[in-house]
């Protein structure tokens, strides 16, 4: 029997019902068919955001914000257009 890898929407929110309730993980991923881990990552999901969409992306988190992504774009143009190696240099945080 194949295990599916991840859940639709009706699904991801009956699993937390069910995990809620008090059922462990190993009985939820058996009702539902599903690896243990899908369950696993989906609980943890649901109890740092509390919702079960999910993520859209590559998963990772940016860490810099958009005003550095600008600087940054601004001054890989800067050392293409001028042919300068230094020119690009970090600004400090």
């Amino acid at each position: 029997m194949s295990r599916r890898n991840h859940l639709h929407d009706e699904m991801r929110w009956r699993a937390v019902g069910m995990l809620q309730a008090g059922a462990r993980q190993s009985s939820v991923t058996r009702e539902l068919n599903v690896h243990r881990s899908v369950i696993h990552k989906l609980w943890n999901h649901y109890q740092r955001d509390q919702n079960t969409s999910r993520r859209r992306g590559s998963g990772l988190r940016s860490i810099t914000t958009t005003v550095d992504d600008h600087y940054l774009l601004q001054c890989v143009t800067n050392r293409a257009t001028a042919g300068v190696a230094a020119l690009c240099c970090c600004r400090p945080v």
